[in-house]
């Protein structure tokens, strides 16, 4: 079979990285191109599109970008048919492939979505689009299925989340090997900076994140350079402020970690996966924050909460993400009784989103259903 995977982001990249070889265990002559980043390629998709190309970040980042945008979305409508594939699998990313989807729908191409889009979160309209235009959806966490199935009548399969998948196929190396090969000090406990993978939000978090370090000088802190960007990229703040750096190896250095500050998005959920209690941080371009506050409906941001629907790590969010309030919830979670809630708290967690083998389900039910 032929498979036409798009996605737009890091984390797609990795997923879809993922689905590749599982499909590919499945269905040996499968031939898969994609849009995604140098993992999905790696896995052995013919790659058409580097997500570095199309990452836009906020609502005024889209709009200055719009021309590349739909110079993206008239070039993969050509590619998708003069590829002609049996199957089309989105990855998330939910602007761009819905947006393919109705237009590949009304082609005749069979359409796929793995990893839902956040329509729970805003805009939860959308799910006309998706009805119309999706033919099976496979979604990640368990709160979606109630959400599609009872609330908009549209069956989808829970096949559980690829993280553990990507947590399990990532060698993670000892910690006295890890410190050394990236220069880090063998015997103060790691806090871990994860700031996000897009330019404008890493500019934007770094800053906030380092500004409380001289109030923690018996931890080491270390950021999480994401492989969208340059290691050049960070060499001003670790220059600056003389904290430690890896590159593209971020779960080795979540293993190894004794706390965490992390920009939200999936990374606070690879963060409880390796039971390190942590620090949410959230804050966008002023109207891009308006704008969102105005359209998104839940309680909390990150996905720790969201799937546990109660506060499980403390979420600081635009204005309350400051230096004062920074150090104040940081000392709560490197030793104490909340330290030890926020893990408990993780357990039960990983024991709501199933186990391994997303990944596998997911590529069995691709080549099955018609």
């Amino acid at each position: 079979m032929k498979f036409y995977i798009i996605a737009g982001e890091a984390s797609g990249d990795l997923h879809g990285s993922n689905l590749i070889k599982a499909i590919k265990k499945v269905d040996e002559t499968a031939q898969i191109r994609c849009w995604g980043g140098d993992l999905m390629k790696a896995a052995g998709g013919d790659l058409a599109k580097h997500y570095k190309e199309m990452a836009f970040m906020g609502f005024l980042e889209v709009l200055k970008n719009i021309p590349t945008i739909f110079k993206n979305i008239r070039f993969c409508k050509s590619d998708i048919e003069a590829f002609e594939p049996d199957k089309i699998i989105f990855i998330d990313f939910s602007g761009f492939n819905l947006r393919i989807a109705k237009w590949a729908k009304t082609k005749g191409f069979r359409t796929n979505y793995y990893i839902s889009p956040q329509i729970w979160a805003s805009r939860e309209g959308r799910i006309q689009k998706i009805k119309r235009d999706i033919d099976h959806m496979y979604v990640i966490l368990p709160f979606e299925k109630d959400f599609y199935e009872k609330k908009h009548n549209y069956p989808v399969q829970f096949v559980g989340h690829p993280l553990f998948d990507a947590i399990d196929n990532t060698p993670i190396p000892d910690e006295v090997s890890f410190r050394k090969h990236n220069h880090l000090d063998l015997n103060k406990p790691i806090i871990a900076l994860l700031p996000g993978s897009r330019k404008q939000e890493v500019q934007k978090m770094l800053s906030i994140m380092l500004s409380v370090r001289k109030d923690f000088q018996e931890y080491q802190f270390v950021i999480a350079g994401a492989p969208s960007l340059p290691d050049s990229f960070y060499t001003s703040y670790i220059q600056k402020d003389h904290v430690g750096f890896v590159s593209n190896q971020t779960y080795a250095l979540l293993s190894h970690a004794h706390a965490a500050l992390v920009t939200s998005g999936t990374a606070t959920l690879e963060t409880a996966l390796f039971q390190v209690p942590q620090v949410v941080c959230y804050k966008g371009n002023w109207i891009s924050y308006q704008i969102a506050k105005r359209i998104i409906t839940l309680d909390f941001i990150s996905l720790v909460n969201l799937i546990m629907d109660k506060e499980v790590v403390k979420e600081l969010i635009q204005n309350e993400l400051n230096a004062e309030n920074l150090k104040k919830e940081l000392s709560k979670i490197v030793k104490g009784e909340k330290r030890q809630q926020i893990l408990s708290d993780y357990t039960e967690l990983q024991k709501k989103l199933g186990g391994k083998g997303a990944s596998q389900k997911t590529a069995q039910l691709l080549v099955e259903n018609a």
